[in-house]
């Protein structure tokens, strides 16, 4: 159900024609609209809003503003607008621009909303019409809408693959703003610690300015209780730092870990070997004949094998022979 009041002066029309049309020829057909309205100089047209409906069709949602002769001036009631858009002659003009459907976009009554629930629809089983209001989800914004046929479920097919599509796209336009704010997050991080090694530079070359022209203006002074206190401090915080197993004895460590890290690195990076593609062809040809070499030389030890476990067969038998001679 709309929320909109009848003050709000909000008309819907449908017309026959994409959005594309709509949007490309919306300033003359503002104009085409004020000319229906009987071209009047104290009314100006408005467009609220413009949406696609499926089998090429569009619905612009428009409110007209009315400017008195003492300069105030209000939205023409949605109610009094549409009933000027159905008189006879002003509904032939509308159809000639390409409406084919108009309605006022106002929120319903008390009254209206238990009179459209009380009396169901024709056609509609007023079993299946009670079911319906119960399995209302939210019965403060919606009301249930009988569809009757083939047809109707189609058109709520359509609507509702049209409206699928508006969010599909709404959503890919969020996910592209989504990327690109995250890209100027991370260049602004980047700028951000840029920015911070440059304040610790200038911060670090302030400081010595700051020291040279203190030295310069305290030259030729005996040193203060409060210098001597703050030497005292520096004197306590260097010896801190040159104890053996303090700072000084952890960054020495962290030097020497960082030196054989290069070192080791710069090793690494100057062994590498390049062999020529000619060189490596007839690398690659002397292993195949040295692996061609190799099988032959297995093949003939094969052979003599043989040839030797026939001759100690051969042995074997003739000694067998003897034996049974000499017995």
């Amino acid at each position: 159900m709309p929320n909109n009041k009848d003050e709000d002066g909000l008309v819907v029309l449908v017309f026959n024609k994409k959005e594309t049309d709509i949007r490309s020829q919306q300033q003359q057909l503002v104009e085409s609209l004020h000319k229906v309205l009987g071209g009047n100089q104290t009314l100006t047209v408005n467009v609220e809003g413009i949406k696609t409906l499926p089998d090429d069709q569009t619905e612009v949602v428009i409110y007209v503003i009315e400017r008195s002769p003492n300069g105030t001036s209000r939205r023409v009631p949605a109610t009094t607008l549409y009933a000027h858009f159905e008189q006879t002659n002003i509904k032939t003009q509308l159809q000639q621009l390409g409406v084919t459907l108009s309605m006022t976009r106002t929120e319903l009554s008390p009254a209206q909303v238990k009179q459209l629930l009380q009396n169901p629809p024709a056609g509609v089983d007023p079993i299946i019409w009670e079911q319906a209001k119960v399995d209302n989800p939210d019965s403060e914004k919606l009301i249930p809408v009988p569809m009757v046929g083939f047809k109707e479920l189609l058109r709520r097919l359509k609507v509702q693959d049209q409206m699928t599509k508006q969010h599909q796209t709404r959503l890919d336009i969020i996910s592209e703003d989504i990327g690109e704010l995250q890209k100027n997050q991370t260049t602004t991080m980047a700028k951000i610690a840029q920015y911070k090694r440059k304040l610790m530079d200038l911060s670090h070359r302030t400081l010595q300015v700051l020291i040279k022209q203190e030295i310069q203006r305290k030259s030729g002074y005996a040193i203060q209780a409060d210098e001597e206190q703050l030497r005292v401090q520096l004197d306590t915080i260097q010896c801190e730092l040159n104890a053996p197993t303090q700072f000084k004895g952890r960054l020495n460590e962290l030097m020497s870990q960082i030196r054989m890290q290069n070192h080791f690195g710069a090793v690494k990076s100057e062994e590498r070997y390049y062999i020529d593609a000619d060189l490596l062809r007839e690398i690659k040809q002397h292993l195949k004949q040295q692996q061609e070499g190799l099988s032959h030389l297995i093949s003939i030890i094969k052979d003599d094998l043989e040839d030797i476990k026939l001759v100690e067969h051969g042995l074997n038998e003739t000694i067998h022979i003897r034996g049974g001679v000499f017995s």
